[in-house]
């Protein structure tokens, strides 16, 4: 069994080696993250999330939903990609924490919304991460996992095919999330998109 410490390099190393050209590589993704960040219901003065955050491309959205009053925190596991997001000017609209999603800087119940783009293919012990993200979320919060394209695109991307074991399937996801302390509330798996709400259980 990999220790926790492998995981982390593992992540690191992927992600080091593509944090320059990341928002070059996708450079329509933009609309799409304003697009899911709408469907999160936020409110003036929430406190949000941007869990694994990589060079920062909700946080400009996430900060025009929850205005000036409001809390935005981006976290990432890997220094090169919050570095790009401050040399793209995203550090001004949030508070860039260096941390694991495993074991987050944050009071529980101290959130009112978690968006993660692109993060549970990532997360070495799903359940017990996607507990850990519900551990800092309010009775009744949300939480957005993002993808700008759907599963069957990205499969394609990579030259793959959807196998039946894919985390990311319904049938996968949502007892994942159920007992992670979340409750599936929206599930879209389309070519230009990949967005599942969720609603923290008490």
């Amino acid at each position: 069994m990999r220790n926790m410490s492998d995981d982390h390099t593992h992540v690191q190393e992927f992600f080091t080696a593509r944090a320059a050209d990341w928002d070059s590589k996708f450079p329509g993704d933009g609309p799409a993250f304003a697009a899911a960040v709408a469907e999160l219901g936020l409110r003036e003065g929430d406190r949000v999330l941007d869990a694994g955050c990589g060079t920062g491309r909700a946080l400009p959205p996430l900060r025009a939903a929850v205005g000036p009053s409001g809390v935005v925190l981006g976290a990432d596991l890997t220094p090169a990609m919050l570095e790009a997001a401050t040399r793209a000017g995203r550090g001004a609209d949030a508070q860039l924490l260096l941390a694991d999603v495993a074991a987050l800087p944050l009071r529980a119940e101290s959130l009112d919304a978690v968006f993660a783009a692109g993060l549970i293919a990532h997360l070495p012990h799903p359940a017990e991460n996607l507990r850990e993200l519900a551990r800092t979320v309010r009775q009744g919060g949300m939480l957005a996992l993002f993808h700008p394209i759907g599963r069957a695109a990205l499969a394609a991307r990579h030259g793959r095919q959807i196998t039946p074991d894919d985390l990311r399937a319904e049938p996968n996801l949502r007892p994942l999330l159920a007992g992670s302390g979340w409750r599936m509330t929206s599930y879209v798996d389309e070519d230009d998109r990949f967005l599942v709400l969720a609603t923290r259980e008490s």
